[in-house]
């Protein structure tokens, strides 16, 4: 092989890993991830005795001919919630407020 297509090609390997040393980009963080029940509520949205969700959902209204008519809010129908338990409930029961 000639000398210069060896030079050549040795430069070229040593821009393309100069560049991909300089031009890496770091690694952005997760999104804080917050655990949601099948309804897509929290569970702060939900009762920690009866485990009901007790947020409200806006629905579209429509008039007699079919015409919209705005938004209501209606209550969220989710009976129980089923997302992932907090750590702490699941090897110790809530202790408070105490029980009679």
């Amino acid at each position: 092989m000639e000398p210069v297509s060896l030079l050549v090609g040795a430069v070229l390997l040593a821009v393309g890993f100069a560049a991909g040393r300089w031009g890496r980009r770091q690694p952005t963080p997760p999104p804080q991830m917050t655990p949601l029940c099948g309804c897509g509520h929290a569970l702060s949205q939900h009762d920690v005795e009866t485990s009901t969700c007790y947020a409200e959902l806006r629905r579209d209204t429509f008039d007699r001919r079919g015409r919209w008519a705005g938004h209501t809010w209606v209550p969220c129908t989710c009976r129980q919630y089923v997302g992932p338990r907090p750590i702490d409930e699941v090897f110790l029961p809530r202790l408070l407020p105490p029980t009679d």
